[in-house]
């Protein structure tokens, strides 16, 4: 029996959103309503979902600020998002769409063209997931080189940068099981997962640093450490000298070419 798709409603209307939430079910979707951002938050810390509708303007948490918090958890951030709303000018439909929303609708609409989009934007996703996912006769997917193996694990961490990805996220991208990638990598550069993909991140830093950056929040930033002080401390464990200090001797030695 094919799995109902689990959609995620937020709506603080409650006449709407009950209504919602009906329609929905009777159209064969696993429905969890939520009437603001904050609640729906405490459900994604244990659970997910195939699609998130969510109403723009709501009190406590709104729509926007609700989406700009789940798309920076690595487990949520590709959960295909509509918004929902009655009053939207052309500054704030281009803001969501900007923000990265797949779509929205306006209020009041059909129940119909909400279907519509919910089962064109969960089609092209697994269309998309059929496409990308490899072939598990080809010998050019089985036997990747030692080579295009790195490549391929140091484009996945340049395009996550930002992300706390971890070697479950990494080895679910390679498509290969989580002791097979810590084996390749330990034996190709002779460092576990988590060592790799966390001298890989302060490398970048370092490039950062010798371009010119010099704000060290910045950095812990851009390349995703859970805080400033883990940052500053693998620093230092990687390069035997702080951020601060690095920052300072990189910035002398430039003068030392004026």
């Amino acid at each position: 029996m094919k799995s109902k798709k689990k959609i995620v409603l937020i709506e603080d209307d409650l006449a709407l959103g009950s209504s919602i939430l009906e329609l929905l079910t009777l159209s064969n979707f696993d429905v969890q309503w939520f009437e603001d951002g904050a609640q729906a938050l405490g459900y994604f810390k244990k659970n997910t979902c195939d699609i998130i509708i969510s109403d723009l303007m709501m009190p406590t948490m709104n729509g926007e600020e609700f989406f700009l918090k789940i798309r920076k958890e690595i487990k949520h951030n590709s959960i295909p998002f509509i918004v929902i709303t009655a009053n939207m000018d052309d500054e704030i439909k281009y803001r969501q769409l900007e923000n990265g929303v797949n779509d929205y609708i306006m209020k009041p609409f059909k129940i119909k063209e909400l279907i519509f989009k919910i089962t064109n934007i969960l089609d092209f996703k697994i269309n998309i997931i059929k496409k990308l996912s490899p072939d598990p006769f080809s010998k050019v997917t089985i036997k990747l080189s030692e080579k295009d193996f790195i490549v391929s694990v140091n484009e996945i961490l340049l395009k996550l940068m930002k992300s706390k990805i971890d070697h479950y996220e990494l080895s679910e991208r390679l498509f290969i099981s989580k002791s097979t990638l810590d084996k390749k990598i330990r034996k190709l550069t002779n460092k576990n997962t988590s060592q790799y993909i966390r001298e890989f991140k302060l490398d970048y830093a370092i490039r950062l640093i010798n371009l010119g950056e010099k704000n060290i929040q910045f950095l812990a930033d851009e390349t995703g450490f859970n805080s400033f002080s883990y940052f500053s401390t693998s620093f230092k464990s990687y390069i035997g000298m702080s951020a601060r200090d690095y920052i300072k001797s990189v910035k002398d030695e430039n003068n030392g070419f004026d």
